[in-house]
């Protein structure tokens, strides 16, 4: 198989400058505030974009710089498969994350809800749609018993290759 490479479309601001406090879900980082800036050849892209509450933003994890199979993730002290958790070490070091857009100036998003380290390159934009992105569920594996950790948990910097 080929190589699949891609090319920033942006670059993420915020508050968080290292990765150590970042939280570590959107919802941990409610009224925390962002920008992202989309690089002017893309910002014909933002057509409409106002018409939407909500944002997915993908983005690379640029500062992991070693791949892990099986972690222990942030709420948890048991190890997992890395595709059984959101942890940023992974194969292709992507995130996602979403946002709530306050509002739109030219080529920059003002958004809320940020938990993306500083100067993170955006490699893309999704509109968050309720009917297509919210699924009703009854199993969430070995979070269920973790889940009320999330609001108070931040990144301690476990993740990132001291060498």
């Amino acid at each position: 198989m080929k190589q699949i490479k891609y090319e920033p479309i942006g670059i993420v601001h915020s508050p968080f400058k290292k990765v150590q406090g970042t939280p570590i879900q959107s919802l941990g980082a409610k009224n925390t505030k962002g920008i992202v800036e989309v690089f002017s050849k893309y910002s014909r892209g933002l057509k409409d974009i106002e018409g939407f509450s909500y944002l997915i933003l993908i983005y690379h994890f640029h500062l992991i710089k070693k791949q892990r199979l099986v972690v222990k993730p942030y709420m948890d002290k048991k190890s997992h498969g890395i595709f059984a958790t959101r942890a940023p070490s992974r194969p292709n070091p992507i995130g996602i994350s979403i946002v709530k857009l306050e509002k739109r100036k030219k080529n920059f998003l003002y958004v809320s809800g940020i938990d993306i380290v500083d100067k993170t390159p955006l490699l893309d934009i999704k509109p968050y749609v309720p009917e297509f992105d919210v699924r009703k569920t009854n199993k969430i594996g070995w979070l269920k018993r973790k889940i009320s950790k999330l609001a108070k948990t931040r990144d301690n910097g476990r993740f990132i290759d001291k060498n």
